[in-house]
């Protein structure tokens, strides 16, 4: 299912996260949630948007990165719904969402458990080191 370049779902992680960011998404953020008992896949990737077509543009980066790197597409949900669409890899999933539904459903206090990440220009993970400034946060266009 996934390839080499691929080997683990931290990996998938980042390649949305740079995906998304290459797609000029906002606030993009990577939760680890490898060690959250309930957590339904190991890592989340939130995203932020403010258009539609924005939304579609990061689902089809997304859905093409995983076509060059033979991963199977992931499951997509929300798409006629224009404020909230999730792609499922099952270990990995991905949040694109606009501004006023991320901060409506608030992702990051829902998960806080997890450990939050930042993705650099190097393509490394940074740690986020105060979570409690990501729960009030206001996002806004």
């Amino acid at each position: 299912m996934k390839s080499k370049k691929l080997k683990d779902s931290k990996n998938l992680a980042k390649l949305c996260a740079q995906i998304a960011t290459e797609k000029v998404a906002k606030d993009v953020l990577i939760i680890d949630l490898i060690e959250v008992e309930v957590a339904p896949a190991e890592f989340f990737v939130l995203c932020s948007c403010d258009s539609d077509v924005q939304m579609r543009a990061i689902v089809d980066a997304i859905n093409e990165g995983c076509k060059q790197n033979n991963i199977v597409k992931p499951r997509a949900e929300g798409l006629g719904s224009k404020q909230w669409v999730l792609l499922d890899f099952f270990d990995v999933v991905v949040h694109i969402l606009y501004y006023e539904a991320r901060k409506f459903y608030n992702l990051e206090r829902l998960w806080k458990d997890g450990s939050f990440y930042r993705l650099a220009s190097n393509g490394r993970l940074t740690p986020v080191k105060n979570k409690s400034k990501l729960f009030s946060q206001s996002y806004s266009v």
